[in-house]
């Protein structure tokens, strides 16, 4: 989300001279760190220039940000794609050809109140992008040579509530595959496996162009910490969905956020973590160690030590690591279309990343038959 953002505000910003953004994340205070490093670093490298940050960081911790001798101003984060806000002049934002795939913004904003959790506080309320102007947007992208599609948000599946009648993510989904037949790749980013209704259940289990590649917003595998973050789903709910999904859909990839050392974490309970990972088969796992936010519940909690944290987290990405390992020698052989990107790398369907063949022009979708693991890329 922050990468679609980010190019929006460059294409916004273009002719503008000497000015430097820091869009800024908040979601753990190591994110805080790494936008007070990443500011310091701009000033040094462009002294001269008029440094403005905006982004979460900007909201939860204004004060200590308009306060770092090295910031200019701030920009409100529910205005930084508002030309207004910058004091340029209004345009159509062209697409971006930046990229092979394009990051479609279609929900912002957080309803729900996780007690690890900042968001809500610096992005403001759940707010959906209406479907005539989600398809504009995935049009323009289309015309500069885009072939694949990923729908993003702070909680995508939310989208469509504050909407006219309410409509699901499914609805969205469906409109774009409708609307643009010649389209070979749409793909989800994170979801709340609760949220997902009926018709996008049924688009991810049995439509072609939905690309096989499901990441949860999962959190935890233990239902009392599950409650204690105040998540809405218990371990089976994302056993049950998990498993009804690939009833159907056999090749579908799963990959999940994991929180590591949440407050009153015991062990029991962090090796309930452990083994979901291989219950779902979590192939593309976010190892997230748990950090403690200024003004949320959970930092009011009994904490883990960060020695310990550490340690699960280790233990979390191991887990994911041998699950991944053994997926991706199960892909030998096996024909993958990829996508080209300029790296000299591609993505597979099921987000599989292949190393491909030295020439292949970016942009291009390739049938790649892999024979080897080098360097945990297919090749």
């Amino acid at each position: 989300m922050n990468l679609s953002e980010s190019e929006s505000l460059r294409a916004m910003l273009a002719g503008e001279q000497d000015l430097v953004v820091v869009n800024s994340c908040a979601v753990t205070s190591e994110a805080v760190r790494q936008t007070r490093q990443a500011i310091r670093r701009a000033r040094l490298a462009r002294p001269l220039a008029r440094l403005l940050v905006t982004g979460c960081a900007a909201e939860v911790e204004r004060g200590a940000l308009a306060a770092m001798p090295e910031v200019d101003g701030l920009i409100a984060n529910t205005a930084k794609l508002d030309p207004r806000a910058w004091n340029v002049a209004p345009a159509a934002l062209a697409a971006s050809a930046r990229h092979t795939r394009a990051f479609i913004v279609v929900q912002n904003g957080c309803d729900h109140a996780c007690t690890f959790c900042v968001i809500p506080q610096g992005r403001g309320p759940s707010r959906s992008v209406p479907i005539e102007g989600v398809l504009g947007d995935i049009a323009r992208h289309l015309d500069c040579g885009t072939r694949e599609v990923v729908l993003t948000g702070v909680d995508l599946t939310s989208w469509g509530h504050d909407l006219p009648g309410a409509p699901r993510l499914g609805t969205l989904v469906q409109a774009i595959l409708s609307r643009f037949p010649s389209l070979p790749r749409l793909r989800l980013s994170s979801v709340d496996g609760v949220e997902i209704d009926p018709l996008l259940f049924d688009l991810i289990a049995s439509e072609a162009r939905l690309m096989p590649h499901l990441h949860l917003s999962l959190q935890h595998g233990n239902d009392l910490i599950l409650k204690r973050m105040k998540r809405r789903h218990l371990r089976r709910d994302a056993l049950e969905l998990v498993h009804a999904l690939k009833a159907r859909r056999p090749d579908l990839a799963i990959g999940a956020d994991l929180i590591a050392g949440f407050p009153t974490e015991d062990e029991a309970a962090h090796q309930d973590n452990v083994s979901i990972i291989a219950e779902l088969a979590i192939v593309h796992g976010h190892i997230f160690p748990y950090s403690p936010r200024p003004g949320t519940p959970a930092a009011r909690m009994p904490q883990v030590q960060v020695p310990e944290i550490k340690a699960r987290a280790a233990q979390l990405r191991e887990a994911v690591a041998a699950q991944r390992s053994h997926w991706l020698s199960s892909l030998m052989g096996k024909r993958l279309s990829v996508l080209a990107e300029r790296d000299g790398t591609g993505h597979a369907p099921n987000f599989a990343r292949v190393a491909l063949p030295p020439g292949t022009k970016a942009g291009d979708l390739v049938t790649i038959t892999p024979t080897r693991i080098a360097e945990g890329l297919l090749a």
